[in-house]
């Protein structure tokens, strides 16, 4: 007579390691995230038909170049040539971002414009 022997209980995987795995993965993923907030610009976009008062200060971002009110003005010379066409420093500043010009370019000359005390800025949404 032959004789098979006795089959084996399966035995259950066990869900130990697979635990440790997913508790290892949410503390990686916990400890890169970047919790908090980022960086924000207050902005006020002018629609077409804004109210605006005094002189023209319109500033057009180009991506190698500034232009005010149409004239080329070097970046460090802008918070001068803004300070002559403005009554306080409480008053209006458009900015315009030109044709090809990015939103960091525009950013830098914001944050020129804020570090020289001019805080009112407005953005135009057009291109030229």
């Amino acid at each position: 007579m032959l004789m098979l022997p006795e089959p084996r209980r399966r035995r259950r995987p066990s869900l130990t390691p697979m635990i440790d795995v997913v508790f290892l993965l949410l503390v990686f993923f916990m400890l890169a995230a970047r919790f908090g907030l980022t960086q924000s610009v207050p902005l006020t976009l002018v629609a077409g038909s804004a109210a605006y008062a005094g002189p023209p200060r319109l500033v057009t971002v180009f991506p190698g170049v500034l232009t005010l009110n149409g004239a080329v003005v070097s970046p460090d010379a802008l918070p001068g040539a803004l300070a002559a066409l403005m009554e306080a420093p409480s008053d209006v500043i458009l900015l315009r971002p030109g044709a090809g010009a990015d939103v960091q370019r525009l950013l830098d000359v914001m944050t020129r414009l804020r570090s020289a005390g001019l805080s009112q800025l407005a953005v135009l949404e057009g291109r030229p």
